[in-house]
């Protein structure tokens, strides 16, 4: 959530910025200013009417003491009016803070001044490339074919049980599933990241932390009876761990890693684009969280890209990154790149990561700060990263890695699922 200093002060800046997103925003920026004065004008008139009640007060008690009780009488009758005049603006403060609160929270994250104009897809800029993109035979399998091949996911057996987009791993295909999750967990722990296990199930004021509610309830799977979310992602339950805390500013920055299963409700159309493990409904992640200094959290969102690309080199994988423009940006996000690795059977780039600095967006929702050096809370910045998606890995190891003689697996994986073909 935007801090209301931040667009008292810099409302132009915040206008300009929030354009990139949608030029609609600035609108709401006005709408916000205009409240905001509104609710500091009722405020002012309730501590002008509670300081003149407080003055009758006093002079009543002065007239009661000398005995002259018709005056204390006389100036109780305008007291009364005070007082139902105070309740007044009391209840139209409320109404206001409210009316400002409601319009406030949707209001999406001001974009870093370096991010890309643009609204689509199309529009963001591919600021790096990596690695050689295969050249398969005439009988190249798509990832959805493969599976079917060697017997590594049912998705028919997960309709059955569940539903379209719950696929049930077999075999090979649940053994190289663990092995990319350990792989990728050792991998953020040898980088300085403490793993964690967090529940899969949050509170609406969880959702509300990190920007999901109540933006996303639609993309969401909800327990109505408990009034608990599925997680989209292990970044919601993680980033909250730090909601309503001061840290202290040699705790900064703090690394949290966690391996979890998401729930997406929406999970796209039907089309080859979504097939097989392009877009599911419940699918693994391991996700990495820093909850930073403000100074240093641009310099850690370098460092987390440099960690996603080691993940991806060492997979064997060719990628690229993209610098998201505005339009294309999730609602919290202040600058966004996104990881995609190129499936060569499918002949396209499918997103494997998102990697992004918050800044205080999240930790103003949160009310997560640290006590600075001069003894004043200051808001944290935070930021988070797939480290990695697996689905979409899996489908590009799958088609880019097949061979006569079967699917070879990339050496830095072989340890962890004890076999180096899939035949």
């Amino acid at each position: 959530m935007l801090t209301l200093q931040y667009l008292r002060e810099q409302s132009q800046e915040a206008k300009d910025r929030l354009s990139k997103k949608n030029p609609k925003h600035a609108e709401t920026v006005d709408a916000v200013l205009s409240i905001d004065e509104e609710s500091r004008k009722a405020k002012g008139e309730m501590e002008r009417n509670q300081s003149e009640a407080n003055l009758l007060a006093k002079k009543i008690g002065e007239l009661m003491k000398s005995g002259d009780k018709t005056g204390a009488e006389e100036l109780k009758a305008q007291t009364a009016i005070l007082k139902e005049n105070g309740k007044s603006f009391e209840e139209k403060s409320k109404q206001l803070d409210q009316e400002l609160f409601d319009l406030l929270v949707t209001l999406p994250n001001v974009p870093h001044e370096s991010v890309p104009v643009g609204q689509t897809a199309e529009e963001n800029i591919n600021v790096y490339q990596n690695g050689t993109i295969p050249e398969l035979g005439e009988n190249a399998l798509p990832h959805w074919e493969l599976i079917k091949k060697y017997d590594l996911i049912d998705f028919e057996l997960g309709a059955k049980i569940t539903g379209a987009g719950f696929p049930v791993y077999k075999g090979k295909g649940a053994r190289i599933q663990r092995a990319m999750i350990n792989f990728f967990l050792d991998q953020a722990i040898a980088a300085g990241y403490q793993e964690v296990m967090p529940p899969l199930l949050v509170n609406a004021d969880s959702g509300f932390g990190t920007g999901q509610l109540p933006d996303k309830e639609g993309q969401m799977y909800h327990s109505t009876v408990d009034d608990l979310y599925l997680i989209p992602t292990a970044e919601v339950p993680i980033t909250n761990i730090y909601r309503d805390v001061i840290l202290k500013e040699e705790e900064l920055p703090i690394k949290n890693v966690g391996y979890t299963p998401c729930f997406r409700r929406e999970a796209g159309a039907w089309g080859a684009h979504v097939r097989g493990l392009n877009r599911l409904h419940q699918f693994d992640k391991v996700e990495i969280v820093q909850i930073a200094h403000p100074d240093q959290s641009y310099a850690l969102l370098d460092e987390m890209v440099i960690h996603v690309k080691g993940l991806l080199e060492k997979l064997e994988l060719p990628y690229r990154i993209l610098h998201l423009c505005g339009g294309d940006m999730s609602f919290s996000s202040a600058l966004t790149y996104d990881f995609e690795t190129y499936s060569a059977a499918q002949g396209r780039w499918l997103e494997v990561s998102s990697t992004s600095n918050f800044e205080n967006f999240q930790a103003n929702r949160l009310k997560c700060r640290f006590k600075n050096k001069e003894g004043k809370n200051q808001l944290v910045h935070t930021l988070n990263g797939s480290a990695l998606a697996l689905p979409r890995i899996l489908a590009t190891l799958l088609e880019n890695n097949q061979t006569p003689e079967g699917i070879r697996i990339p050496a830095a994986l072989v340890p962890y699922c004890g076999f180096d073909i899939i035949n």
